[in-house]
């Protein structure tokens, strides 16, 4: 190689460096938001066809997802016109690069406006009751998230299975598997799957909101779809492979629709980032899951 040949190349691959890090630290998590459509069909549903719209891991915080972002984001979900709105938790900014959080005070009231026929419903998230305090030293017990939620009508299901006359289904909501913090990496789960299935009391299909996915091979054929956030598709994923994915599964549960012997999950990508600030290869999403028979 000659050593204009040399220069050339080493001046390709720092631009090359140079816009993969402009985009991965600015343009995807900051810019960019799609809506990824996932259409199931299942032999079990007995309910009439059902659009929900799923927000997953919000991380609410600036520079990235401030306010206006996530007016975006409720102006794009409304306009879906959704049978169901689910947020699967995780609206406390999860880095350390924030230049300004955004109060839960501040949030409750524009996730307020989200709209859907038939309602909408969250769960909480690990960062959910990471960021309360108080909430971690009672272990457990009332949360800051779910009172600012529910002050703004947005019921929060924890370790709850609730009918929707409306469409004719069962929505279940399970409390989150990582939720008090007990040290040496150590954490204890609030979530009581047994006990929440036992609230469903006829056929309807059901179903369940869990944040992190890890739940799912315990979930039974009974329910027709699980739906999932926390892993934020890896974060980084590159030709359908994440390197590094919040799950003891790995990229089992990483990103997107899995189907198990009769049992269906979905895991959304989300909006907001963990650890880094950073995303590549997996857009910022609105998550929308078409369910008929």
């Amino acid at each position: 190689m000659t050593r204009r040949g040399f220069i050339k190349g080493l001046l390709a691959v720092t631009l090359a460096g140079l816009f993969a890090a402009v985009y991965g630290f600015f343009v995807e998590p900051a810019l960019r938001l799609r809506v990824r459509r996932w259409r199931l069909r299942r032999t079990d549903w007995t309910a009439p066809p059902l659009r929900v719209a799923v927000l997953a891991d919000l991380h609410v915080g600036e520079p990235h997802v401030g306010l206006d972002r996530i007016q975006q984001v409720v102006r794009r979900t409304n306009a879906l016109a959704p049978d169901l709105v689910l947020l699967l938790g995780d609206l406390a900014a999860g880095h350390r690069f924030v230049t300004r959080p955004v109060e839960i005070a501040e949030l409750a009231p524009v996730l307020g406006g989200l709209q859907a026929k038939h309602g909408v419903f969250a769960v909480l998230g690990n960062h959910d009751w990471w960021d309360d305090l108080a909430a971690q030293r009672r272990g457990g017990g009332p949360n800051l998230y779910a009172d600012a939620l529910q002050r703004n009508g947005i019921p929060v299901l924890s370790n709850e299975a609730v009918k929707l006359e409306g469409p004719g289904i069962w929505l279940a909501g399970l409390e989150d598997q990582l939720a008090i913090v007990r040290g040496g990496g150590r954490f204890r789960g609030l979530d009581d799957l047994p006990g929440t299935l036992a609230q469903i009391t006829d056929d309807a299909p059901v179903v369940m909101m869990a944040h992190e996915p890890d739940i799912f091979p315990q979930i039974p054929d009974r329910v027709a779809l699980t739906l999932s956030g926390h892993t934020h598709g890896g974060q980084v994923r590159l030709f359908g492979w994440s390197p590094m994915v919040p799950s003891r599964f790995g990229n089992r549960y990483a990103y997107g629709h899995v189907r198990e012997g009769g049992r269906d999950l979905v895991v959304s990508g989300g909006i907001g980032c963990s650890i880094l600030p950073v995303r590549f290869g997996v857009t910022p999403e609105i998550t929308v899951i078409e369910l008929s028979a």
